[in-house]
């Protein structure tokens, strides 16, 4: 294909820690406007936002690799907390933000700024279906004390 007839790209990131309706929506969403690359944060990343991994980068990236338009799942060196490196690497056309994104939480703006890369929210819908974090609160209501899990999470973290 050449460069004229290339369709554009549309990077999405997040955790998706566990991939869940919201995630495909806003995939699915994010498709009408290119192909879809889809920038999942690292194990040592979700450890450092919620004290545990649900789920591993490996099974995350093979269900978000069988979503519909997605043509690249790829990994980040998110140690500064952004997805920034992967924005500056792959330099997308779009990138796009869901419905709990905006101008005041959303640190990648500058870069995409700066790369001229257009920012695009509310992708998926104006509010978050199935935040990870609603899911895995569920999850821990049901299934024992939240001091039990994080033992267990932190022991589980420190033996990879």
């Amino acid at each position: 294909m050449s460069e004229e007839n290339k369709r554009p790209t549309v990077m999405v990131s997040g955790g998706f820690d566990p991939v869940h309706v919201g995630h495909i929506r806003m995939i699915l969403d994010a498709s009408q406007y290119g192909d879809v690359i889809v920038i999942a944060n690292t194990d040592d990343w979700l450890f450092r936002k919620k004290g545990f991994v649900f789920m591993e980068y490996d099974r995350r990236a093979e269900i978000l690799n069988a979503i519909k338009g997605v043509v690249l799942v790829d990994s980040v060196d998110d140690t500064d907390g952004t997805v920034c490196e992967a924005i500056e690497r792959l330099k997308p056309t779009y990138f796009a933000n869901g419905g709990d994104r905006g101008k005041s939480n959303t640190p990648e703006q500058d870069v995409c700024e700066k790369l001229g890369i257009e920012l695009l929210w509310g992708i998926g819908g104006d509010y978050k279906a199935d935040a990870s974090s609603d899911l895995v609160n569920r999850f821990r209501k049901y299934n024992g004390s939240d001091d039990e899990k994080e033992k267990k999470a932190a022991n589980n973290h420190s033996g990879r």
